[in-house]
């Protein structure tokens, strides 16, 4: 699951375990990503806060939209865990997974509206190559339609998952087995 010590769940705190309940009752399992994250609990409680804000909190975004960036940035960055995983919520989300088939082999090549391919060139740009992005990109982005709070969103978004990728694949955290049913 991880190539560090994965903490025993009786050991945490019960603000931690906390957590493990609605993925255990929604989904029937505990995420990978919480167990393995739980090594530093504190850590844990504060990334979920702004993880649960970023992704499921009031934005311009659809949690679609935003699971979609999700899926860009973790193929860009080729992170199993969190490309299984944020590949299955939005199948669940959209309840059409040959589009998330189609986002996670080629985003450029799924049938999306065209301010939505915006926002996912725009997250790849920014993952692949962050020290060429300018102003241009930002402006495409609002000619597209998307406000100054939905382009920080959009930044935000691949942002987080920039930073989860990296510590999934440096710390060889292996998705649940149980995503690739999910949605399908």
């Amino acid at each position: 699951m991880s190539w560090l010590r994965v903490p025993d769940e009786e050991s945490l705190p019960e603000e931690v375990r906390a957590l493990f309940e609605p993925p255990r009752e929604k989904l029937g399992f505990v995420p990978n990503v919480l167990r393995n994250f739980a090594l530093r609990p504190g850590r844990l409680l504060r990334w979920n806060d702004h993880y649960e804000e970023l992704m499921r909190g009031e934005s311009g975004l659809s949690r679609a939209e935003r699971e979609m960036i999700a899926v860009v940035v973790s193929v860009a960055n080729d992170c199993a865990y969190c490309i299984a995983a944020h590949s299955a919520a939005l199948r669940r989300l959209t309840k059409d997974p040959a589009l998330a088939d189609a986002i996670a082999a080629d985003h450029a090549g799924a049938r999306l509206e065209p301010r939505v391919h915006t926002a996912l060139t725009y997250a790849e740009k920014l993952t692949r190559e962050p020290e060429r992005m300018t102003e241009a990109d930002v402006e495409r982005l609002r000619e597209a339609g998307w406000s100054d709070e939905d382009v920080m969103d959009i930044a935000e978004v691949a942002a987080m998952f920039n930073f989860t990728n990296r510590m999934a694949s440096g710390l060889g955290w292996e998705p649940n087995p149980e995503y690739d049913a999910l949605g399908r």
